[in-house]
């Protein structure tokens, strides 16, 4: 297959890049490395991205595991820190699915990220909490309508190992999980034939 991996220079992306790369095509995008670029709150530069990305045929997969959140107590968040999460990890994501219906071949399916914290909220993060139960809830409703066979999923992980040196005080007290264990909820959604799904790591 050829895959889109938007976010793959990240902790968790390049764990999928490595395990999907082992039997597929793995075309990489990041905010500032990777063979494309992209900023998916800009819906504009999404679809040229998938433009630029798919001159050489259409994709069999899109895997997003990229976006940004604000961490902050409850008190002292602003709206505007709320819309940090909202435009980038939430609607950067749905902004992605939405373009990628076109340039999908038939069957192919859409990988989305949301997070442990949709249902099981840490201190500080009540944006990631809306933002996660937000995605999962538009994976759902989204699957039901994509025609062509295509098929949408998410990705709930727990915090990686690989990440707890930047993460591991928000999360005391969950169990952590390598990134190779990660990435192979990824591959059941790549290669697997279900839709509308979540699929957690924890």
């Amino acid at each position: 297959m050829k895959v889109l991996v938007i976010g793959a220079t990240g902790t968790v992306g390049s764990a999928v890049t490595e395990e999907l790369g082992k039997r597929h095509q793995i075309v990489t995008v990041g905010g500032k490395g990777g063979q494309y670029q992209v900023d998916m709150a800009d819906i504009a530069q999404v679809r040229r991205l998938f433009t630029e990305a798919g001159k050489s045929g259409k994709f069999d997969a899109v895997v997003v595991t990229a976006g940004v959140l604000h961490f902050a107590p409850l008190a002292e968040f602003t709206p505007e820190q709320y819309r940090i999460g909202l435009d980038s990890k939430l609607m950067g994501q749905v902004n992605v699915a939405l373009v990628a219906q076109e340039h999908l071949n038939d069957g192919g399916s859409i990988t989305l990220t949301s997070g442990i914290v949709s249902e099981q909220p840490i201190r500080g993060g009540s944006s990631a909490s809306m933002v996660n139960s937000a995605l999962e809830g538009f994976v759902r409703g989204a699957a039901i309508d994509l025609r062509r066979g295509l098929r949408i999923n998410v990705v709930s992980p727990t915090v990686l190992e690989e990440a707890l040196d930047t993460y591991g005080p928000f999360f005391i007290g969950f169990e952590p999980a390598k990134g190779s264990r990660v990435a192979l909820a990824y591959s059941r959604s790549v290669d697997g034939p279900q839709t509308g799904q979540t699929f957690r790591v924890w």
